[in-house]
């Protein structure tokens, strides 16, 4: 592909003019209010001012006038604005069939990320199989939601502050950062000396489709992924009979590290040639197919008081949180969707390069990780004070540095320590549970030993949850009032019966 940085125009909106008709005397029209917000929000994104053309004038059935062509042949993208009327128009169809036959000239319109240099987005609901040839397939960014009572699809109001609908400013944030990953790339910067971002990842996360109640979640999953440089698959529309989709899904899956599941309240669509089993328990169920990968896992989330509304569905969430079919490097979540984003940069983190030699703290004394949330630094002192003056070294996690340096240096010192011990006081359950999976992990971090001692140190306050938490996981220490030294007795003899006293 020849060099693209002396395009005259970063981006060419081709568009129906009916869907500029203000509805109301004394509006923007929507295309030309979306205009503007794209050149002022890309310019901050981009740090420069881009090119975006698009023809004012109402064309009707003029001729294909050869201004109008030389612009699309200086043009990096074409952003469509799919709709009735457009499908309708000769005009947008011809603007189409011209970008892709000057950008065959230039390498084409596929890129080498495989990504597009035609960006479809849908204004209004249009059938997909409805939209032209060059766009199937294509997922692009719809800017309606099917209201899931009535059936009826729901276009975005681009209306300023205070009615703006937060759905249209979130749908159009998620096209702003792919436009500005694909100028980027195409290093059409304005000026001399443009820089391209950073480059991708090359990490691959496989976002499986999910219902419509969850739809809004799965957009700030795939907004944040990409705006962390990593690929987002599935990159074009899903199959809609099942042995083709099943081929598509397994093909996503193998370039994939991590899969990530959003479970709603519905069971979802059934594919054709499908008897039973829905999109969604589809995905779940080829992810699971990976099982004994060791660089791969599947991640499973559910909102927390989720409530399905189908017998399918709820015989379906009963399956998932009994575990029988998922591989085990499976992990099922019920917590907030920021824990959610949380735990998936860890797991890719996972995978980073791991340090060979051990870390300096190991210098002759058994170790011990006493693992607390930082609610609990104070309440957990004693329990510190005690073990260190016992002669082991005490390890607190670490929180100084940004996420991926925490996470990392937790990763290293579960591979390196002896034994670990859960202080569980003013955290919640769902934080002691994640770090007891973490320990179950601890093999796949490429620890070769196994811990010598676990442990849960239960204390203040006092409540139901930790009356009635068990685990086959870790010894269970009870202790809620003031700290004494018979509470970590069992604890300090299995780590010395192991070999863990002084060394």
């Amino acid at each position: 592909m020849r060099s693209l940085g002396d395009c005259d125009n970063h981006i060419f909106i081709s568009y129906s003019h009916i869907d500029n008709r203000p509805l109301a005397e004394g509006q923007k029209g929507w295309i030309e209010a979306f205009h503007q917000r794209l050149e002022l929000r890309l310019a901050q994104v981009l740090g420069e001012m881009p090119k975006v053309w698009r023809d004012p004038k109402l064309s009707g059935g003029d001729y294909f006038h050869d201004a109008l062509g030389e612009q699309l042949a200086r043009s990096a993208l074409l952003l469509t604005v799919i709709s009735p009327s457009y499908l309708r128009s000769e005009w947008c169809v011809k603007e189409l069939q011209e970008f892709i036959r000057h950008a065959d000239r230039t390498g084409g319109v596929r890129l080498l990320d495989h990504k597009s240099r035609v960006v479809k987005i849908v204004k209004t609901f249009t059938p997909r199989e409805k939209h032209p040839p060059e766009l199937q397939g294509m997922l692009g960014y719809e800017f309606y939601q099917i209201n899931g009572e009535t059936g009826r699809p729901e276009e975005f109001s681009p209306d300023e502050y205070p009615n703006r609908d937060p759905r249209y400013v979130q749908r159009f944030e998620d096209l702003v950062y792919e436009l500005k990953q694909l100028i980027e790339s195409l290093q059409c910067g304005v000026g001399e000396g443009a820089t391209p971002a950073d480059a991708p990842t090359g990490i691959a996360i496989y976002l499986a489709e999910t219902t419509s109640d969850l739809s809004r979640e799965r957009d700030q999953v795939r907004r944040e992924l990409m705006q962390r440089r990593h690929e987002v698959l599935p990159d074009q529309e899903l199959p809609r009979d099942g042995p083709s989709l099943e081929a598509a899904v397994r093909e996503h899956l193998s370039r994939s590290r991590l899969s990530v599941h959003l479970i709603g309240d519905r069971y979802g669509p059934v594919p054709e040639m499908e008897e039973t089993r829905s999109i969604v328990r589809l995905q779940l169920e080829l992810a699971a197919e990976r099982e004994g990968d060791p660089n791969f896992t599947q991640l499973i989330w559910m909102p927390v008081g989720l409530q399905p509304r189908e017998k399918r569905q709820r015989l379906l969430i009963e399956e998932l949180q009994n575990h029988p079919g998922l591989n085990h490097r499976s992990e099922l979540l019920q917590t907030k969707l920021e824990d959610l984003k949380t735990v998936i940069q860890d797991k890719l983190i996972e995978t980073a390069p791991r340090p060979e030699s051990p870390p300096v703290w190991q210098s002759g004394l058994a170790s011990v990780y006493l693992i607390c949330d930082e609610t609990d630094y104070d309440a957990s002192r004693p329990v510190y004070d005690y073990l260190f003056d016992a002669g082991y070294e005490v390890l607190y996690p670490q929180t100084e540095g940004d996420i991926a340096q925490v996470v990392e240096a937790h990763k290293s010192i579960l591979l390196h320590c002896d034994a670990v011990l859960i202080y569980y006081g003013r955290a919640g359950g769902t934080w002691v549970q994640m770090k007891l999976l973490e320990l179950q992990k601890i093999a796949g971090y490429g620890r070769a030993s196994p811990l010598l001692a676990r442990a849960v140190y239960i204390g203040p306050p006092e409540n139901q949850p930790k009356a009635l938490f068990r685990t086959h996981g870790a010894r269970v220490i009870r202790n809620y009032g003031g700290f004494t030294t018979e509470s970590l007795a069992p604890f300090l003899a299995e780590l010395r019966a192991a070999g863990g006293g002084r060394r």
